[in-house]
């Protein structure tokens, strides 16, 4: 439905848009310094584990990622934006999802330990069960600070986790450690999560924790979450469906060539999950106070997606060769190369996705974006199964972008249809002019290796800012509300 540009537009709670940019910028600070680490920790994992090894571990978090479900059961989303419009029932809302938690990890055993068995990685499920519970349980304890607000702790949390994870595995690499401890290390990470969380909540008085299971609320929200829940069995599956098919049909250093590839550009991905996690709540408060608002706010997170996504795109594609020698020190993993190249030039399509997913999803549209995930993980399955047994990795990673494209359409339309139109190209084609930019100015450096890309990078990185500038690629209230997420002393 499209908003009247007559109506009158009720207000909503001043100053959500610069707070919700405010709290992006924190945690993306945060999740820089994290991901960072969490490079350290893959790239020094394989270095030790070799190709076939490191597809071994890749495959065992897949499919433990796959099997979450089960014990979340859409809960986790659903709490978060009930949480922000009823604060006054968080405390009631946390106690039932965590308790349902227990509850569900037995299944969730079963589940894991079954698919496991497939694919030959029964000596990983003690330590994947402990990973998939302690992550659960973390997630849930965090969405809390999403859902009111304050992320400052959640900043904190991120890098001591992060911490903690590469200092384990460091550990690893040295006393020569097999695929297990590995999971342990992430188990470690999650575990330190939740007794911090559970601190905070309980000394900031936040939210009073205990065990509080009622069967009749419980299957009310169950009717609200599975929307939730098979979108994420969904996404999960045609997001990661390449990792379980890849080693149906080749040998797992094939795998361990593909995540090789697929690390560098999934510690991208970071960025727009932030973003989504941080405007979720504030497009639900919209949705309910103002369509109108709602629609430009939509808008607004689209455009701030593709400014950061594109010049990713360009900036991989360009530089893949030199991002992989420079990770790759045992040369191992040379083959992974065009992998990235590949995957890289679908960064853009991820990130302005989510814009779609949070707009179907704060405007209690979950089913529609069910459905377009439905779409989305029957043509990822279908690419997969076609392109793998011919062409292996590099399939998968074609099949990534062509199912990427696939939600972009799907979700655009259903966007367009139920809240209104986002007009993409009104608002990309300045900040593509400008990756454009970007791109000319890095095709001196495509033969950069070592710690010349780190150069190149930082040459994009200034050549793209001076780009917008020059294009006006933000228009001056876009920049305002910039400038009010900075902290005072900034301005």
């Amino acid at each position: 439905m499209e908003a009247d540009a007559e109506s009158p537009v009720t207000p909503v709670p001043g100053g959500l848009g610069s707070r919700a940019l405010r709290n992006t910028a924190l945690l993306l600070g945060a999740r820089v310094v994290s991901r960072l680490l969490a490079l350290v920790t893959f790239f020094g994992a394989a270095a030790s584990l070799g190709a076939a090894g490191t597809g071994r571990f890749q495959t065992g978090i897949t499919l433990m990622s796959l099997v979450s479900v089960v014990v979340d059961l859409g809960f986790n989303n659903l709490y978060v934006r009930e949480a922000a419009r009823n604060p006054q029932e968080l405390s009631r809302y946390l106690r039932n999802v965590l308790s349902s938690r227990a509850v569900l990890a037995v299944a969730g055993f079963l589940a894991l330990a079954a698919v496991l068995a497939i694919y030959g990685l029964e000596s990983l499920l003690a330590a994947a069960f402990a990973t998939m519970v302690l992550n659960a349980y973390a997630n849930v304890l965090r969405s809390t600070f999403y859902a009111t607000g304050r992320l400052g702790y959640e900043a904190i949390a991120i890098v001591v986790e992060a911490g903690i994870l590469v200092s384990l595995t460091l550990l690893g690499v040295r006393l020569h450690m097999g695929v297990a401890y590995y999971l342990w290390a992430y188990a470690a990470s999650y575990a330190f999560s939740c007794v911090f969380f559970s601190i905070v909540i309980a000394a900031r008085r936040i939210a009073r924790l205990g065990w509080q299971l009622e069967p009749a609320f419980l299957l009310h929200w169950l009717r609200l979450s599975l929307p939730f829940a098979a979108t994420f069995v969904i996404t999960t599956i045609y997001f990661k469906s390449d990792l379980t098919i890849l080693p149906l049909f080749r040998p797992y250093q094939e795998v361990g060539w593909y995540g090789f590839a697929y690390k560098p550009f999934e510690a991208l991905l970071f960025i727009p999950v932030t973003m989504l996690n941080v405007v979720f709540p504030v497009l639900g408060v919209y949705f309910r106070a103002s369509v109108a608002q709602l629609q430009v706010a939509i808008n607004r997170f689209y455009k701030a997606l593709f400014a950061v996504g594109w010049p990713a795109s360009v900036g991989v594609v360009l530089l893949a060769p030199g991002i992989n020698a420079l990770f790759d020190r045992t040369g191992h993993f040379g083959p992974a190369t065009p992998a990235l190249q590949i995957l890289g030039s679908g960064i853009f399509l991820m990130f302005i996705t989510n814009a779609f997913i949070g707009a179907l999803n704060a405007a209690d549209r979950q089913h529609l974006f069910m459905w377009t995930a439905l779409a989305s993980m029957v043509a990822n399955v279908a690419l997969n199964l076609a392109l793998i047994p011919s062409f292996g990795y590099l399939g998968a990673a074609w099949a990534t972008n062509l199912t990427e494209l696939v939600l972009l359409v799907v979700g655009w339309a259903f966007v367009a249809r139920e809240i209104g139109r986002v007009p993409v190209f009104r608002l990309s084609w300045r900040i593509a002019l400008a990756g454009a930019v970007m791109g000319a100015a890095l095709l001196p450096f495509r033969s950069a290796h070592g710690l010349e890309v780190l150069g190149a990078i930082l040459v994009g990185v200034l050549v793209y800012g001076v780009a917008l500038v020059l294009v006006r690629a933000f228009d001056a209230e876009e920049i305002a509300i910039a400038r009010r997420a900075l902290p005072s002393r900034a301005r």
